[in-house]
């Protein structure tokens, strides 16, 4: 039998990577090792949570590999490939730059592994490897994706949770965000028989105190497709679910959604708020964003007991000194139970890293300080050192036990699942900021 070995590299000192306290599973992983064959046998390992033999033995090699994370991928590339294993690449940093990572491995998958991955392992076996393999814009149905099989990272002390998708691509095509560019200018939805089944299908973790029977929907806008989220959270309201999510401002507009939203389960969603300024929005391409109507939006979504992650980034054109200062209050009044603070980040791949190269404002490219804590770019209104120490700010007030009360006293939503969250965050913060 064939060995595969499937690796995800960690990203040194970054929430993005080592610091972050939480060991969250990968469902890339999972994914890969799904779509291949059975007459292979499949290990997986994630630098987060259990340490790289450099020097086991193995037939193939699949690295997959963030952007903060692809120095240490092509380091270990470059190890395998000097015993004379051939390596495959794929994720968001070796699609957006095949040329860089063919510099340090074999073939390059470049875009979503469904409709690729077979090809790849069948030309292997052939020794015909190509160095790339490309969708070339077609992109892959999401009906009959294999199941992850979860039992691979039962005893690795991950977090207690099971990610599902549910859809596919955004179009919106932010600035600053690669997701469009990835996955496509639209919402592909998987069946919701499908969803359903998986989610049936799941040995859910059942750990002493910690959440029971919680599961992350990784969409990037579970109400993207209204009437497709409609239809699957009206299905699995009888699961008994502690979920989480990821949606824009415009579920609060939407009360049928907010309450089936409650019924099936949801502890929290993540929403990318980014600004509080229009015209950093306008910049950015995401107008649907109302910064006056933020609070109203925050309290209607707490109104039925849903928490919320906020994302707030700093260093956009129209940023000044003072958008520090304006951001930390405002995440506190509104009583936000978790600010996601990030310094805007020239991703490969986004508009945005396509302008900061055309002004000559990008300061790096080292990719390890690409981890969206750290001023790789020159802003406009502030220097990149202000940039920085003002980001360490936010953090460390926001993170503050003082901090932790005045965001957390008060809420209306799950306070028993945020006060252990923020802790997490609290020490993820304390740990990266040392390196700041």
């Amino acid at each position: 039998m064939k060995r595969l070995l499937l690796i995800m590299p960690v990203a040194p000192d970054s929430m993005l990577g080592g610091d972050f306290f939480f060991r969250v599973p990968s469902l890339t992983l999972l994914r890969v090792a799904a779509l291949t064959p059975a007459d292979w046998d499949v290990v997986l390992v994630n630098e987060k949570i259990e340490p790289l033999d450099l020097n086991q033995s193995t037939d193939l090699v699949g690295i997959t590999a963030m952007t903060t994370s692809a120095n240490r991928a092509y380091q270990i590339a470059d190890h395998f490939r000097a015993r004379q294993i051939k390596v495959v690449m794929g994720g968001m940093h070796s699609s957006k730059l095949p040329d860089e990572a063919l510099q340090h491995c074999d073939s390059v998958v470049i875009g979503e592994a469904e409709g690729l991955w077979p090809r790849v392992l069948k030309d292997f076996e052939r020794g015909q490897l190509q160095p790339r393999y490309d969708h070339n814009g077609d992109l892959p149905s999401l009906v009959g994706l294999p199941l992850p099989n979860w039992e691979l990272y039962r005893a690795k002390n991950y977090l207690p949770v099971h990610l599902v998708e549910t859809t596919r691509g955004c179009p919106h095509d932010c600035e600053f965000c690669a997701v469009t560019h990835a996955f496509g200018g639209k919402y592909r939805s998987r069946p919701v028989e499908d969803v359903d089944r998986e989610l049936r299908s799941l040995k859910l973790f059942e750990r002493p105190l910690s959440i029971q029977r919680a599961v992350f929907f990784v969409d990037d806008n579970i109400i993207g497709n209204h009437a497709h989220a409609r239809e699957l959270l009206s299905r699995i309201t009888d699961l008994k679910l502690n979920w989480l999510g990821q949606a824009s401002v415009n579920l609060a507009h939407d009360d049928e959604l907010l309450k089936l939203f409650q019924q099936s389960g949801c502890l929290g969603i993540f929403i990318g708020f980014e600004t509080l300024s229009p015209d950093c929005l306008k910049g950015a391409g995401k107008t649907w964003n109302m910064p006056q109507k933020y609070l109203s939006v925050i309290q209607k979504i707490h109104d039925y007991g849903i928490g919320i992650v906020g994302s707030f980034v700093f260093g956009f054109d129209e940023d000044d000194e003072g958008v520090f200062d304006r951001t930390l209050e405002f995440v506190q009044k509104a009583k936000i139970e978790v600010g996601y603070f990030s310094i805007l980040t020239p991703y490969p791949g986004t508009r945005f890293y396509q302008r900061m190269v055309a002004e000559n404002r990008l300061l790096t490219t080292n990719w390890d300080l690409f981890d969206a804590s750290r001023a790789v770019f020159r802003p406009k209104k502030m220097t990149p050192e202000r940039l920085q120490e003002g980001f360490n700010f936010v953090l460390r007030e926001s993170y503050s036990v003082n901090g932790l009360f005045r965001r957390l006293w008060g809420t209306t939503s799950k306070k028993n699942f945020f006060w252990p969250m923020n802790v997490g965050f609290r020490q993820s913060a304390i740990k990266m900021l040392q390196t700041r």
